[in-house]
């Protein structure tokens, strides 16, 4: 009797595919391109070649398959979304344009904000007011909303966002339900979406929805009719942007929570590894094909942050995105992965990135008719890849047409080629460092002695540089690295995070009050999590909240515990809330009352558990099986490099860098200056000689 777990991830270049026998902890996976106009082919040639790989049929998996996926993201950022409506309250009809009024730039004169998911044409205003205490004083009629349907025809999706549904839904509830019964499309309400008070970033949150739900509902549809039809004896669950899993029914409803379910399933595969090494605090370094995405763990936790900016204008720059209020992992993501194009800008000097090859046409040495060279060229010239073992030989690189590609780049820098190729490795390095130093240092944290774990295709190729220069001790290269966002949906819990905008003061007299949310939260969670397969009676709570001091415009949020119930008294939540505040800003006042804003509930339930098995012991001493000309730094010659196979090395195997580990999906590059010893669990475990 075997346990077959399957996971999908959707990536910007390659679609990753996980089979786990949870019995006998064996992993099978495999690696293929994206198909980026027709999702679904990727996925059915992944998984056809995995279950084949594995010697076992669609029927034998019964647990339900989780898949993350890029689709959201990817829609968002290059507006590729469905043709949706916005219906608001008359005279908010302008509020997607005129946004907050802030400037994250307040000298740029041309400043730039991402086009609205939503053209100002298909924004509808209607006649109905509810007030901020919850008094419905007009309610829409049904002439009103047969007018508007005939305005919306043609349409794909419809968000509707009228003012303060957070505190009464009533009018949102009837005109949702009246236009999804009118126009038979997909209709989204911000009450279901993003309750929560401060009208722009619900209305954004709620119309990314509405624009992004005719992209997942027909793939959805598509993958679980053919999952269906081939013998799969499974459900489809979701990966979220926090960490949790749900079912696609629920994820139909609301995709704009899967914005960065690929980047957050790695954060848990991170969170698994930090608890298998005992690393409290470790620093995830996810570079796949078309982006690079770094997190810290700390006690054994991602962090999680409750707005996420989406399709940034300019990407170290907040405020110049979608700011989207979804409970979302907390990590930084800029465009460099090995799709990522190099050229030289006005001013003469080598960029990479944040354009990016993709899966189609691909790097230059992919010979699928790229012909700006990319990252993948850069590590393929330096000698730091095997141009007949890419994917273990099933996808050979075109070393000379790489070599040629560069050639411009290095005339333009004045330089060869090979110089050429390492200073775009460089680039790429300081490119991640630099985006996850200004990250940690908005948080006040300091990265330094934090070890890091690298993954995706192209991170163990460029995860000791990283390191080098994030003054980080040791890299872990996990076995299967190349996948491990896919491994991480596998031992992801199921897992809602909910919030609702209820303004109280902070006293016993509001109790009353919260107690009666947190039950139709709870409520609420219980369907969500059952709905994905989760034990009802296994389900956790944890309880939080944004809070200020009265008088305020800005909340922080504190979370309080766990449990059936709120677990703490008031005194106890307003003493947490004091101290939360007097980290962040020094200093508490306490004689000014909290006031609460957002209540929040998150409930899970963890993932069935499995253990993989331990490696078999080593010589002590690893062998190479060859070398390779390999270049590491600008201004130093090629130099013969041992090249190890992964699959070969045995736990307490120790070697030396510099070194080439080679596996199936990724290549693990290890410089001079650093010690490598294979642990019990299979990873390699990298320390920077002092």
């Amino acid at each position: 009797m075997t346990d077959w777990r399957l996971a999908v991830d959707i990536g910007g270049t390659f679609t990753d595919i996980v089979l786990l026998d949870a019995d006998s902890g064996r992993v099978v996976v495999e690696k293929t391109l994206t198909t980026p106009s027709a999702p679904l082919g990727g996925v059915r040639d992944g998984v056809t070649s995995a279950l084949a790989k594995a010697g076992i049929e669609p029927s034998d998996i019964t647990r339900p398959i989780v898949h993350a996926t890029t689709l959201i993201t990817n829609a968002l950022i290059e507006g590729k979304t469905g043709r949706a409506a916005l219906v608001t309250t008359k005279g908010f009809g302008d509020t997607l344009e005129i946004r907050t009024e802030h400037r994250y730039d307040m000298y740029d004169m041309q400043i730039e904000f991402p086009a609205s998911p939503i053209p100002r044409e298909l924004v509808f205003e209607i006649d109905e007011r509810t007030t901020a205490t919850g008094e419905v004083r007009l309610a829409p009629g049904e002439d009103e909303l047969d007018v508007l349907a005939r305005r919306m025809s043609g349409v794909e999706a419809v968000a509707v966002c009228l003012l303060n549904s957070y505190a009464n839904a009533d009018n949102e509830r009837l005109v949702a339900e009246g236009l999804a019964k009118r126009l038979g499309v997909p209709v989204c309400a911000s009450y279901e979406v993003s309750p929560q008070i401060r009208e722009y970033p619900r209305m954004i949150t709620t119309a990314c929805n509405a624009a992004t739900m005719p992209v997942i509902g027909p793939y959805l549809e598509e993958l679980e009719r053919w999952l269906r039809d081939s013998g799969f004896g499974a459900s489809v669950l979701m990966m979220l942007s926090n960490g949790g899993v749900i079912s696609a029914a629920d994820a139909r409803k609301v995709p704009i929570r899967l914005v960065e379910s690929g980047p957050a399933a790695g954060a848990l595969a991170g969170v698994w590894y930090a608890r298998r090494l005992a690393e409290e605090r470790l620093f995830c370094f996810d570079l796949g094909g078309t982006t690079a995405k770094s997190c810290l763990i700390e006690e054994y936790q991602p962090e999680l942050t409750n707005e996420f900016e989406v399709a940034r204008v300019y990407r170290f720059k907040k405020g110049s995105g979608y700011p989207c209020s979804v409970p979302s992992v907390d990590l930084v993501e800029i465009g460099a992965g090995g799709g990522s194009l190099a050229r030289i800008d006005d001013l003469g000097l080598l960029k990479v990135g944040p354009d990016s090859a993709g899966a189609d046409p691909g790097p230059v040495a992919y010979a699928r008719g790229g012909t700006t060279p990319a990252t993948t060229d850069a590590d393929l010239v330096m000698g730091l890849l095997d141009p007949a073992y890419f994917l273990g030989g099933e996808m050979p690189l075109d070393l000379e047409r790489a070599r040629q590609a560069f050639q411009p780049l290095a005339d333009g820098m004045g330089t060869g080629v090979d110089e050429a190729a390492v200073g775009v490795y460089e680039v790429i390095n300081q490119n991640m460092a630099a985006a996850a130093r200004m990250h940690a240092v908005e948080r006040g944290i300091d990265l330094r002695g934090v070890s890091l774990i690298a993954f995706g295709g192209a991170g163990p190729v460029h995860a000791c540089g990283v390191a080098a220069l994030l003054e980080a001790p040791r890299v872990i290269f996990p076995v299967n690295a190349s996948v491990l966002s896919a491994f991480g949906t596998l031992v992801s819990p199921v897992r809602i995070d909910l919030a609702r905008s209820m303004v109280r003061v902070l006293n016993a007299a509001a109790d009353g009050d919260r107690d009666a949310l947190l039950d139709e939260m709870r409520d609420e969670g219980r369907r969500i999590l059952a709905a994905a397969g989760a034990d009802i009676e296994n389900v956790r709570f944890r309880y939080g909240l944004d809070a200020r001091y009265a008088g305020q415009g800005n909340e922080i949020t504190v979370w309080v515990g766990e449990g059936d119930a709120w677990p703490v008294t008031s005194e106890e939540t307003a003493e947490r809330f004091h101290q939360a505040y007097e980290r962040v800003y020094g200093l508490r006042i306490p004689d000014v009352d909290v006031e609460v804003v957002t209540w929040r509930v998150a409930a899970w339930s963890d993932a069935p558990p499995f253990e993989v098995p331990t490696l078999p012991a080593g010589s002590g001493t690893a062998t190479p099986y060859g070398t390779r000309l390999a270049r590491f730094r600008r201004g130093e010659p090629p130099r013969e490099v041992p090249v190890y196979r992964r699959a070969s090395l045995g736990a307490g195997d120790r070697f030396s860098g510099p070194a080439l580990i080679e596996e199936r999906e990724t290549t693990s590059v290890v410089p001079d200056g650093w010690t490598c010893e294979v642990s019990a669990d299979g990873s390699i475990i990298a320390t920077r000689e002092i």
